[in-house]
Order: C-alpha cells, then structure tokens, then sequence
C-alpha cells in the first residue's frame, strides 16, 4: 500500500477550450510535451453514496502508471490523502486493509460499483529552470455513466496537482486558466457522474434556532468520519482530531439536551465516550512517550544515570502497539458503525422546537458552571486540588464547545472568548499533565528499582515536574480572570 498527499485544482473548460501558454506562472520556465493514457475507473460505494457524502472517493482504475485501487480522503480544492493498493485481475471488491479504511465513511455497509468514469488524458509537467518538476497538468476528455441510473455525461477538464511547487504556483496557474475562458470546479469527477442520485440527499445546512447546534454537531461527526482512515494507520495528528470531535460531540449532546430524545442522546454520550477512551489510550501513549523523550533529553548527560532513554522507549512502544491494537479493533467493530448510524439519525434528523435565547442560556450555565467549578477547586490543595483543577479544565472544555456553536453567527467577541477559555484549559491541561507525569515516573522507578537500574533520573524529573507544577496557579488566576472580563462576554448576556 502506498499514501500519498496531493494537492490539486480542477477546471472546466468548453469544447473549444485550448490549454494557454503556462510558463512564467509561479517559476513555470518550460511546459513539457504531452504524455497521452487512456483511463478506465470504477467507482465504488453504498446504495446512499456515503462516501462521495463522505469526502470519500473509491476507485479501481486500470490504465495511466498508478493502476490498481485508490481512495481519496478529502474536499477537492484542498490536501487530499489518497491510499493506493495493488489490483487483482479478478477482484470482486476492494482489499481488506481498504475496506477497513473506508468503514467510517460507509458506516459498515456495502459497497458495490457506482459508476464508471473513462477518460482520454493528456499531462504535460511545468518544470522550473532546474528542471524540477513544480506541477502536472492533465486535460481530460471524460465520459462518466452513473450505474445505477444509467445517466451519462461528457465534459472537458483539467486538473492541476501540485509536485514540488507550493499555492503561490496553483493561483497562478488558475488566473492563466480563467484568463483562457476555463472554470473552476468544486467537485470531483465521480461527484459529477452521480450528480442527480447526489441531489436527492438533503446535506445541505439546517435551518432554524437549533440549526447551528445541529451544525456543529454534524461538523464533529464529519471530523471523525474524515479522520477515520488515518487514525486507523495510527497517524498522531487524526487520532488526536478524532478525540476532540468525540469529546465536543458529548459536551453538545449534554449541554444542548432537549433537542433530542433523551434516552437516545444518553446512550450516544456513552457510546461516544467508549471510543473516546479507545482514542485516548493511544494518543495519551503518543503524548506520555514525547513528553518523557524531551524531559530526559533536556537533562544533562551526567544526570542520566543508567538506561533510562532505552526503557522509557521500550515501555511506551509496547504500550502504543498494544494501545494501537485495540483500537483498530474498535474501528473494526460493528458497535462503532453503529454509533456513526445512530449519529446520523440524530444530526439528520428532526429536533426539538426551541428559540435562539433557549441556545443561549444552555450556554450561560455551562458557562457559570466551569466559573463556580474553578473557584472552589482554587481553595483545595494537595492531591484533592489536582483532581478538582482536573475536573474545573474538564468544564472549561464544556464551556469553550458551547461557545463555538455560537462563534459563525456572533464573530470575533465568541472568537475572543474561545481563546481564553483554550488558554485557561491549556494552564489547567499543563497542571494535570504534570501530575499524570509524576505517577509514570514513579511508576517507572519502582520497576527500574525492582529490575536493580539505577532510579536518580526518575526522581530528578518527578521533582521537576512537582516544581513546575506549583508555578501554574498563578498563571491559572491570571487567565481566569482574563476570561471573566465584562468586554469577552458582554455579547453572552444580552
């Protein structure tokens, strides 16, 4: 299997449309002869077309230098991850380290041919005067057949993917593109073919007082959808944006109650929480093991007494592959598939009837309610403090999801909050992490004394988190009182 990253605009040009003269576009010094191939793609997807709905676009392809099968993760215009794996001569459907990569976006279901899109390229390469490939662009004769209704299209069109050029190069390209009378175009080829099955699907934005809840609601289930293939190859980055969707997905459900039926949302927080912790185990791993590296490797070296870069690796590499494991086997499981389905029902469909001010005050309490939580956890000390200040950062969170439902409509003084409230939680992140720290190394030295290693290192750095940690309090008043300020939530209480 290989991944690659591309980035690519697609234009529309009509039958007379003849590609322009590109050099001088963005270091553009020579345009390639044409390269011609005949392609032959078949889409694949559900009977709803998640995965187009999805972001998602399945294809085996014969023909060009990229045969075999390939998904597309991502909006087109912008950084598209494709996943390319070999092709059999007689496959009945897509390998199954694909499938598994594509199960958040078909929420377990089936896939099957869609449509089939054939088309006549022709790719020339815009090379700089070193001759280092900057971009390709590729025009199209395309004939597109929707399989299912049996619809065909033909168009023209060009596609510019970038290689070792950067966006200042895309513009370019497109203002010369524009300037010849081509379009640019939002969509992908297979969106095109299906274009009328498309427009039966209601996707658009909901309406109404609970519309920007139902909103960024649906946002997070796209985020976890959209992040699925890269988490399940234990990528950092998606593990930990699949987390935080999970997470605002719960606050939403909590702090909006009573647009939904009850019970359901009960049971989706649950279910949300299930696979937020199978997330968090891997990425609290991924976090523990950078945040250990750089404490040792900021030591002295006369203060790193035996081998405790090699154990600290060795014992969270273990913990990861484990971690790492279980979690695909959750992504695997037909409970979360489940959870995806429900999800859908409940940000598609129908909610309770409420007005703009019911928003509102459901976002002044939860507000109020991480405010009364960090001031009583101020006047805790000791271990109890820790876990009160963890519980204060926890409402924050609460507080600062809330608050970004209402950020499209009310702008920069809901923007303004939002970033205090993250520096707030950000400080009280920063305590807990340092106590979460503490009980690893102590941990660690306790298996380090019982195997006859040295332990001066691990407590050195359990002292320094301890120390670190009791600057934070300050810092912590400082910012509380930032994010209480009249100006940051004048437009709160109106």
């Amino acid at each position: 299997m290989a991944t690659v990253v591309e980035r690519e605009r697609k234009f529309s040009g009509d039958d007379g449309f003849r590609l322009p003269d590109l050099t001088g576009c963005g270091g553009v010094v020579t345009v390639s002869d044409a390269t011609a191939a005949d392609l032959d793609a078949v889409y694949w997807d559900t009977d709803d077309l998640r995965l187009l709905r999805s972001g998602h676009a399945l294809r085996r392809r014969t023909g060009g230098h990229d045969a075999g099968w390939h998904l597309k993760v991502g909006a087109v215009g912008g950084a598209r991850v494709e996943h390319q794996f070999p092709a059999g001569a007689a496959d009945a459907g897509p390998p199954s380290e694909l499938a598994a990569l594509i199960r958040g976006a078909s929420r377990g279901r089936p896939v099957a041919p869609a449509a089939r899109i054939v088309n006549h390229r022709r790719e020339r390469r815009l090379l700089d005067a070193d001759g280092r490939v900057l971009a390709e662009v590729a025009e199209d004769d395309v004939r597109s057949e929707d399989l299912i209704d049996g619809v065909a299209r033909t168009w023209h069109e060009i596609e510019v993917e970038l290689v070792d050029g950067d966006e200042e190069l895309l513009d370019a390209v497109a203002a010369r593109l524009a300037g010849a009378g081509a379009r640019e175009v939002p969509v992908s080829k297979s969106h095109r073919a299906v274009a009328g099955r498309l427009a039966g699907f209601d996707d658009g934005p909901p309406a109404g007082p609970a519309g920007p809840v139902v909103g960024y609601a649906r946002e997070q289930r796209d985020t976890i959808v959209g992040n699925h293939a890269a988490a399940y190859q234990g990528d950092e980055d998606a593990v930990h944006d699949m987390r935080v969707a999970a997470r605002r997905l719960r606050a939403t459900l909590r702090t909006f109650r009573g647009l939904w039926d009850r019970r359901e949302s009960e049971a989706l927080r649950a279910e949300l929480r299930w696979i937020g912790g199978e997330l968090g185990r891997v990425r609290d791993t991924q976090v523990m093991a950078d945040r250990l590296d750089r404490a040792v490797h900021d030591l002295p070296d006369e203060l790193v007494l035996g081998p405790v870069p090699a154990r600290i690796g060795e014992r969270f590499a273990a913990d990861l592959d484990r971690s790492t494991t279980t979690l695909r086997a959750a992504l695997d499981a037909d409970r979360y598939s489940d959870l995806l389905t429900r999800l859908d029902r409940l940000a598609d469909g129908p909610t309770g009837e409420v007005d703009r001010r019911w928003v509102d005050r459901r976002i002044r309490r939860v507000v109020r309610r991480a405010d009364d939580r960090l001031d009583a956890a101020l006047g805790v000390d000791g271990p109890a403090g820790d876990v009160e200040l963890h519980e204060a950062r926890k409402k924050y969170k609460a507080a600062r999801y809330a608050v970004e439902v209402r950020e499209p409509a009310v702008g920069r003084p809901a923007a303004r909050l939002v970033r205090r409230f993250k520096a707030l939680q950000d400080l009280l992140g920063t305590h807990q992490d340092s106590v979460v720290t503490r009980e690893v190394l102590r941990r660690h030295a306790l298996r380090a004394f019982a195997e006859g290693e040295n332990t001066f290192t691990y407590g050195l750095l359990h002292a320094r988190q301890a120390e670190a940690a009791g600057h934070d309090r300050a810092a912590v008043l400082r910012a509380r009182d930032r994010a209480r300020r009249r100006k940051v939530r004048r437009w709160l209480r109106r």
